[in-house]
């Protein structure tokens, strides 16, 4: 190997090797972009020289990654929350909530033919002053006295459909009122012409009297069985 002359000129001379960061500076930066890049979930094992990074700061970044997820699935949980908030009620007005107008009855009287002439309805025998509800959301068009119905509530459902609940010994709402599926109409009674303590239902639609067992089924609600559709849930909530 040549030795330099000293007459030759230093070519390395008035020229500064730039040091090496110091490890703990680099792991600094390193930490400042990976958290501002918004990746902390990558974990520590991702980072370049991970060992360098003191024991605290890596328990910050995971904690940072728990929140961050944890605020995520939060997020998620209310906007799901949010939009069945939004559907829910849509989706069980779509589907209409239908209710037995009241509960421990027997089931008396069906629609048909009896002693010659059409029963236009069904009779459910209760205790009078048994309280009965409407089976479905409407309006109040008659509230008052019905000649052979006595003392009867007449709801006009949304669809066009009426409910008319006779016999009543006493009413609990007006004409023109709104009222919900499992709002009180009244009390069972025996005013009329009736033949005991009973609530007679009947379902009109387009002004014809249909038997309320099947349409009430197709509803939801079978009448005979004293069952109700899970939309009462729905109401009770």
């Amino acid at each position: 190997m040549r030795q330099r002359l000293s007459s030759e000129p230093d070519r390395y001379r008035g020229r500064r090797r730039v040091p090496t960061p110091p490890r703990s500076r680099y792991a600094a930066v390193v930490t400042t972009a990976f958290v501002g890049a918004g990746v902390v979930a990558l974990g520590a094992n991702a980072m370049p020289d991970a060992k360098s990074v003191s024991p605290s700061v890596l328990d910050e970044l995971k904690q940072a990654s728990i929140s961050n997820q944890g605020a995520a699935e939060r997020a998620d949980a209310a906007d799901r929350a949010s939009r069945d908030s939004r559907n829910g009620p849509e989706s069980a007005e779509e589907n209409g909530v239908w209710l037995l107008p009241l509960q421990g009855y027997d089931f008396n009287s069906p629609y048909g033919i009896r002693w010659g002439k059409l029963h236009t309805g069904v009779d459910l025998v209760a205790p009078e002053g048994t309280p009965y509800v409407a089976i479905h959301e409407g309006t109040v068009t008659k509230a008052g006295w019905f000649g052979g119905y006595g003392h009867a509530v007449i709801v006009q459902h949304a669809d066009g459909s009426e409910a008319i609940y006779g016999h009543s010994s006493a009413l609990n709402v007006r004409e023109g009122q709104q009222v919900k599926a499992g709002d009180q109409l009244g009390l069972v009674g025996n005013t009329g012409h009736s033949y005991g303590s009973h609530l007679h239902l009947e379902i009109h639609v387009k002004g014809e009297p249909l038997d309320p067992v099947p349409w009430l089924q197709e509803r939801g609600v079978d009448i005979k069985l004293q069952v109700e559709a899970i939309y009462s849930e729905v109401a009770a909530s």
